[in-house]
């Protein structure tokens, strides 16, 4: 029996900053801080370290985009890496059906 995988809780940009700043302001440890905004501690590093990295904690959108949203050279760019691909398995195929020829 295979389960659904639960959809990525997204947070607002605001929520983040205010999750950040909590933690190097309390006394408290990480761990307690994520568990009373319902986080895990982890998450909360995350931000931080992207927050010092880049200056934002943006509230982006995760993965790969969808394929409406590539461009016309990401298209062909992908179709040529599967075209080269099956080009690659198709010579090996070859190779093993001459030597089994012989």
């Amino acid at each position: 029996m295979t389960s659904k995988r639960r959809p990525y809780k997204t947070y607002p940009k605001e929520f983040k900053l205010e999750a950040v700043r909590m933690m190097e302001s309390s006394d408290k440890p990480a761990a307690d801080v994520a568990r009373e905004l319902g986080l895990r501690r982890n998450q909360l590093y995350k931000w931080k370290e992207q927050l010092e990295k880049t200056g934002d904690v943006s509230s982006g959108k995760r993965g790969r985009p969808k394929k409406s949203e590539l461009s016309d050279t990401a298209k062909l760019e992908a179709e040529v890496r599967r075209l080269k691909e099956e080009n690659e398995i198709l010579k090996k195929a070859a190779v093993f059906f001459a030597k089994e020829l012989d």
